[in-house]
């Protein structure tokens, strides 16, 4: 399959319904609208295919730039890349669910996830921090530092309240992943979340929302989903 096909079969998936949701979202034209779960089919065909996910990735269609990272092969991509990547993320469903989704599987994840916490920006900082909820529930435990994961968790901690709106999201998410994925600091994670308390985040045109992690990290207990691990990071 080339560019033209699979353009041509995720626009005969699109939904006006679904369109509308992600334009919601932070999407914006180009895009079909297509469910996640419709590309599956024809991800199957092509299985990996870097160059390809290049060609779909570029097209700026938040549709086939979703898509470009169900067949992107990770281990054919460097650190310029996932850069390049990022550049064209526009808004956090790009950032967070494929730029950070597909980094999470390599094995420089890590070490560019730090780089995108520390840049100040405000979609960088939410992929650096929403790759290592991926890891974190996906990788076995040994597979990270203590320190270093204890470190993080004092860093949001200490900066989420002024952080931007969109990275609060994933530092949310991050303090409740290690609390339930990550078995050594569950403690800490759960310590960390009540100091904290609710997180406001601000919204366009609507009311600001709270975020609670220590709440969600009970929710999990009580479903005994302690040590929580997910097979793939990517569906």
């Amino acid at each position: 399959m080339n560019l033209e096909t699979v353009m041509q079969e995720l626009e005969a998936l699109g939904k006006e319904r679904l369109k509308k949701m992600y334009i919601s979202n932070g999407a914006h034209e180009p895009l079909f609208g297509v469910a996640t779960g419709d590309m599956k089919p024809i991800a199957k065909k092509i299985k990996l295919n870097q160059p390809l996910a290049e060609q779909l990735y570029s097209t700026g269609n938040y549709d086939t730039m979703y898509f470009a990272g169900i067949i992107a092969d990770p281990k054919a991509m460097t650190e310029a890349d996932f850069e390049r990547w990022m550049d064209a993320a526009y808004f956090y469903m790009l950032s967070d669910y494929v730029v950070a989704v597909t980094l999470a599987e390599t094995e420089i994840a890590q070490g560019v996830a730090d780089k995108w916490i520390a840049s100040g920006e405000e979609l960088r900082m939410s992929a650096g921090w929403s790759c290592y909820c991926w890891l974190l529930g996906n990788r076995p435990d040994g597979e990270f530092s203590e320190s270093k994961l204890a470190n993080l968790l004092e860093l949001v901690k200490n900066t989420i309240h002024d952080c931007p709106e969109r990275a609060k999201y994933a530092m949310n998410n991050f303090i409740y992943t290690v609390g339930v994925s990550y078995l050594p600091l569950h403690d800490k994670a759960v310590e960390t979340a009540k100091a904290l308390g609710p997180v406001e985040v601000k919204r366009d045109k609507t009311k600001s929302k709270f975020l609670n992690a220590a709440e969600n990290i009970q929710k999990a207990v009580a479903k005994s989903q302690l040590g929580f691990k997910r097979k793939y990071v990517r569906c």
